[in-house]
């Protein structure tokens, strides 16, 4: 199939220096507050890409569920294909894809564990039925039918009948601290605008405007 013609001029809205924060969070608090406000589908998703062992490398879509000053975190098996990338390199790129604002935030940083008593608060605010969930999926395992998920799942319903639920030695969260943080604004005639902060130290980003 040819999609040469799958073309969408983008706005002029533009990106402007003057506009930016010293702060990469603070811009994106407000992009972020910006998307939830125009109602853009699942604002917090966005894509995880890490490196395998052997060097390979994977994506997926993961749900950002906290960010401040120390980083972005996002919950998960311990024991799944993503986190046995980061435990031999923790070095990660995530993507909010913004489409109909026409921008993208890219964030590279390395991801670390965050302490289980993070994990537990934010594991007590899940649905019930989500908290069970974390009990029944040995994470990218390969399974003969989803049937065996399923009769799992009835099992722990039972079992986890009255009370509060455990949270999983082998689930939690991960913290991804960036080093680069890029905000990517559309641009007509695909003049777009790019600046990248870079880390220098706790308090200190250098800006960067890129080329599209």
């Amino acid at each position: 199939m040819d999609l040469s013609d799958f073309r969408k001029e983008y706005s002029s809205r533009g990106l402007h220096r003057e506009d930016l924060s010293d702060n990469p969070i603070d811009v994106f608090e407000t992009w972020f507050k910006q998307a939830t406000d125009l109602k853009v589908h699942e604002p917090n998703a966005m894509t995880l890409a890490t490196i395998s062992p052997e060097g390979t490398l994977a994506q997926r879509t993961v749900l950002l569920k906290a960010f401040d000053s120390k980083g972005f975190t996002f919950f998960t098996n311990y024991q799944s294909r993503k986190a046995s990338h980061i435990a031999a390199n923790p070095n990660v790129s995530i993507l909010f894809p913004w489409i109909t604002l026409e921008r993208q935030v890219i964030i590279q940083g390395t991801a670390e564990k965050i302490s289980p008593a993070e994990s537990l608060k934010y594991f007590t605010t899940r649905p019930r039925e989500s908290q069970i969930g974390a009990w029944v999926s040995n994470q990218s395992e390969v399974i003969s039918s989803r049937k065996i998920l399923l009769q799992k799942l009835e099992e722990l319903k039972a079992k986890f009948k009255e009370g509060e639920i455990p949270l999983p030695s082998f689930w939690g969260g991960y913290r991804i601290v960036p080093q680069t943080i890029e905000f990517w604004q559309g641009g007509p005639a695909r003049i777009h605008d790019r600046f990248q902060y870079t880390r220098i130290n706790d308090q200190t980003w250098k800006i960067d405007r890129l080329s599209p």
